[in-house]
């Protein structure tokens, strides 16, 4: 779960969730050339890069909406990141001959951007997977889990639960590894190493 503060862009994300006029226009004006530039020389048309760019933006929205999307990076490399991994499924799903030049070759944003990028996208989708995990635990280790994570001492913990401190060790030490164990076992069906 990501602890990292909002970078400045955050405001990007926050005017797609409250339908901010001004600064859509804004995204759609900065960005949107920049993919269509993309997706027209990577075997597209001017019509698939507005569908792409609408759909990451939609992409952008839901994870902010449905799974509290913080953004640590920049989020121009971040949008252009959505972007390409979904023209990339499109050409797979469409047989299209591949991308032939690199979203950072193309824009020159560095390096640092697109590993910012990738990180946040990475950390997104790892919290989803600790959830999505932790919920499909029993309510107890669910519970024990989640009082875990904050800042209280253990002593209030087991108190607060109706337990003994010994055995709240020892149940949380049980289910972070039935936890850890269902992270491991589904990384590689997330998508994520």
């Amino acid at each position: 779960m990501s602890t990292q503060t909002p970078h400045a862009d955050q405001h990007f994300i926050h005017a797609l969730l409250h339908n901010d006029v001004q600064a859509v226009e804004e995204i759609y004006r900065r960005f949107g050339p920049r993919v269509k530039q993309y997706v027209t020389q990577n075997s597209g048309t001017a019509d698939d890069a507005a569908d792409i760019f609408q759909e990451s933006l939609v992409d952008i929205y839901n994870q902010a909406r449905y799974k509290n999307l913080v953004l640590t990076c920049p989020f121009e490399p971040f949008l252009l990141l959505v972007c390409k991994r979904k023209w990339l499924n499109e050409l797979k799903k469409k047989g299209r001959q591949g991308v032939t030049k690199e979203l950072d070759e193309q824009f020159n944003l560095g390096e640092d951007s697109f590993h910012d990028a990738e990180k946040t996208w990475a950390d997104n989708e790892k919290a989803r997977l600790f959830k999505a995990m932790l919920e499909k635990m029993g309510e107890r280790c669910q519970e024990i889990i989640r009082w875990s994570l904050t800042d209280k001492p253990q002593e209030e913990i087991a108190s607060k639960l109706g337990v003994t401190y010994g055995y709240l060790r020892k149940k949380k030490s049980e289910c972070m590894a039935s936890l850890i164990s269902a992270i491991k076992e589904n990384v590689s069906k997330w998508g994520l190493t």
